[in-house]
């Protein structure tokens, strides 16, 4: 295999879109993944990920998209983006694992001349401190023999406005030279393209990004506790805030955070503050606030039972919405797990109701699937709207249910309906 403009390495959420604008805008473009089993499924035509369409992919190998597993595409590849999962490992550290071993890949592949661009989310210093050195395993040096960029992803999974080619891209190379042949690389293809002066700075613009949405979000989950407990109707509140126009921004309360940026890209910040010798309060103060939203969940459904004189144990509880996000079909880190968990372990009869997850299973438990949303929330003791598809009728919801907890304010509120 040999002449491609770009070969993409890490064929999820983040690399398929980013493979369907480069191919649309007339690249020749392979896609590398070390799961067999996602390649079979491209080649076939079929698409995993919920912003690309069976008929997307076909118009991309139609225009010589060329998915596999053999890593010697890389050495024909005059660009190379790796973007691979960053998750945390069970004591919430960073796990470069996936990073550090499709570096080991391009390392054995690598030629004179080739962009070499990490776009997976991590701490500042990863590119120069960790994917450098094992690049220059090769010989070739970065900055002199080949050049090295950081641009971080910034995929909204589900979003109808935003998506690669117009949502404006981070650029931060090792060496000046690396930047601007970085940049040059992705206006072929995307709109608006942002320079910064290095690696690190485009590492932790990533960073604060999504750490801005978590510090918020967690405060307007603490107000929601209280304002219960105040009797204030904070949806209320948070709309009459929202019409200033200046000095706001409206963040809305939930059942905790969900998905591949939100709960896991702040603890990279943490991580990296914390080898400073001293915490990063702020975050994890909003870790703790977010991570325990989903007790918080399951102690208001716990009151919405007790004033119908029924406890938990035994009553039926459907679960509406169990993806992070609404409109896709991504499960993970969502909330609606903890939720399920602590319900299950009260002694709940459990079920969701999701039109985007066929299957869902809770600590290896099959949590039983309602096709009806009319059915499951006239035969539920208590409905728990955990988000909000635009599939659902919340009109449905409101008339039929004998009980519902709104996590989402998007109800109106009455004597069987509560908000969160």
């Amino acid at each position: 295999m040999t002449g491609f403009d770009l070969t993409i390495i890490g064929l999820g959420y983040v690399g398929m879109p980013l493979a369907k604008e480069a191919t649309a805008a007339g690249l020749r473009v392979a896609g590398l993944d070390v799961d067999p089993h996602k390649i079979e499924e491209l080649k076939a035509g079929r698409s995993y990920i919920d912003d690309l369409t069976d008929g997307d992919l076909d118009a991309m190998l139609s225009a010589g998209f060329t998915p596999t597993v053999d890593p010697s595409v890389l050495a024909g590849s005059s660009t190379i983006v790796i973007c691979v999962p960053t998750p945390l490992d069970e004591d919430r550290r960073p796990d470069l694992s996936a990073v550090v071993n499709a570096s080991r890949t391009v390392a054995g592949q690598l030629r004179p001349g080739t962009l070499v661009v990490l776009e997976s989310t991590t701490w500042p210093g990863t590119t120069d401190e960790v994917v450098r050195p094992i690049l220059e395993e090769s010989g070739l040096r970065a900055g002199v023999d080949f050049h090295l960029a950081f641009s971080p992803e910034r995929i909204d999974p589900g979003n109808p406005k935003y998506g690669v080619r117009n949502t404006p891209k981070v650029v931060g190379g090792y060496t000046e030279a690396c930047r601007e042949r970085a940049c040059a690389f992705y206006s072929r293809f995307i709109e608006r393209v942002v320079p910064v002066s290095g690696t690190r700075e485009a590492e932790m613009a990533k960073l604060l990004e999504n750490t801005y949405r978590h510090v918020n979000i967690a405060l307007v989950n603490e107000m929601a506790i209280f304002c219960d407990e105040l009797g204030v109707n904070l949806w209320e509140a948070i709309e009459a805030a929202a019409t200033k126009p200046f000095g706001f921004q409206k963040f809305l309360p939930g059942p905790g955070v969900g998905g591949h940026c939100i709960p896991v890209d702040p603890s990279y910040l943490s991580y990296t503050v914390r080898k400073l010798g001293y915490p990063f309060r702020f975050v994890e103060l909003a870790q703790e606030i977010n991570e325990r939203m989903p007790s918080y969940v399951v102690t208001r459904v716990q009151r919405l039972l007790n004033r119908a004189r029924k406890p938990v144990n035994g009553s039926h509880v459907v679960l509406l919405g169990v993806t992070y996000k609404p409109d896709i079909s991504d499960t993970r880190e969502t909330p609606a797990v903890p939720v399920a968990e602590a319900l299950l372990e009260l002694g709940a009869d459990l079920s969701y109701c999701d039109p985007f997850v066929k299957e869902w299973s809770v600590k290896g438990r099959v949590i039983p699937r309602r096709e009806s949303l009319e059915e499951a929330v006239e035969e539920a003791d208590v409905a728990v709207l955990l988000q909000q598809h635009s599939a659902f009728d919340l009109d449905t919801v409101e008339r039929k249910a004998r009980l519902v907890l709104d996590t989402r304010g998007v109800l109106t509120e009455s004597d069987r309906v509560e908000r969160l």
